[in-house]
């Protein structure tokens, strides 16, 4: 009789703990995307709409039900590693990037991952699809020579170059327009610090110190806040801004501008820049020219003069030392300390 009721004591807590703990992971499993994607920057989220958009749209197209993909666990049951390797190959197909492969591969990965903690997804596939892999700059190039349709989008596969005369004549923009001296500071921001296009675009009158000869930004990549020392090309072209009073009191430093070069109140956005940074290149001599293009100009640049990577990687706000190891490695002269005499 004591037996029996020390087993009745016993058994019945950890049956309702039991119960108890089946409900909290049901609620946290229906929770998890939210809780994902409360943790990324608003970048970060927007990527991941899009990523999941296209691969909503690749199980359209092959006929399985689409639900929220971004926001509705249950959405992922049913997908398999066979689907999300189907779906890179498709991508390949449509003449996706293979860098935007990727990304999107990442991005489904991290979503079936969680959708897996969440029961949705059964752990063997679960294990399956952590083994699907993107494809390397090596593999990227195969794949490019391969395909008969090698890229879709505007992203280009390789940087467009940039002299150092022609990074100078970006720079020099005319000073007797507000809209020259503001072209002239942002191609400083983007040339001489390597500032992303989103990044120059949330910079505000405060965040500069002239008399300090600093700024501070925010990089919402890796949600970090940073504070550059100006180069003198970039300290003369922020006074030239400030002290010609194109810069508000307060809020945005750099305005959108009318067809009269003057310029309005309304901060510059980043498709304004993108199409500016275009135009400016193009007046000297750089067809197709990007943001991204002037970043990667700073980089190879600063590589090239033998920055070390740890200081690359934390001045261009790189999360790992593999994208500034990149740029080191295209910067070496192969060459160097040959001897053939």
């Amino acid at each position: 009789m004591t037996t029996q009721t020390a087993v009745t004591v016993y058994s019945g807590p950890q049956n309702v703990l039991a119960l108890a703990g089946q409900v909290a992971d049901r609620h946290a499993g229906a929770r998890a995307f939210e809780d994902h994607q409360d943790r990324k920057a608003a970048n970060t989220r927007k990527r991941y709409a899009v990523d999941l958009a296209l691969f909503a749209k690749f199980l359209e197209t092959a006929g399985v039900p689409v639900g929220d993909l971004a926001n509705d666990v249950t959405a992922w049951r049913g997908v398999s590693w066979g689907i999300v390797d189907a779906f890179t190959r498709w991508q390949l197909a449509q003449g996706y990037a293979v860098g935007s492969v990727n990304v999107r591969l990442a991005t489904v990965k991290t979503f079936a991952r969680l959708a897996a903690k969440a029961g949705v997804i059964p752990p063997d596939q679960d294990r399956m699809i952590s083994t699907c892999k993107g494809y390397s700059r090596k593999e990227g190039r195969h794949v490019d020579e391969e395909r008969e349709v090698s890229r879709v989008g505007a992203k280009k596969a390789e940087a467009v170059g940039i002299t150092k005369r022609q990074a100078a004549q970006l720079k020099a923009q005319p000073a007797d327009t507000p809209q020259g001296r503001r072209d002239g500071l942002m191609m400083c921001l983007m040339l001489d610090h390597g500032l992303r296009v989103g990044e120059v675009a949330l910079l505000e009158v405060a965040h500069f110190n002239l008399a300090a000869g600093e700024f501070v930004f925010y990089r919402p990549k890796v949600d970090k806040v940073q504070t550059h020392r100006m180069t003198a090309d970039t300290l003369r072209a922020a006074r030239t801004y400030f002290e010609a009073g194109d810069a508000p009191a307060i809020g945005p430093l750099l305005r959108g501008s009318r067809k009269g070069g003057q310029l309005e109140g309304a901060r510059m956005s980043e498709r304004a820049m993108t199409a500016r940074v275009c135009e400016l290149g193009r007046r000297v001599g750089i067809v197709g020219l990007s943001a991204h293009d002037c970043r990667h100009y700073w980089a190879t640049t600063a590589a090239r003069k033998g920055t070390p990577i740890d200081r690359l990687q934390d001045a261009g706000g790189w999360a790992s030392p593999a994208m500034p190891l990149r740029y080191v490695e295209a910067a070496k002269i192969a060459n160097e300390g040959v001897i053939l005499e």
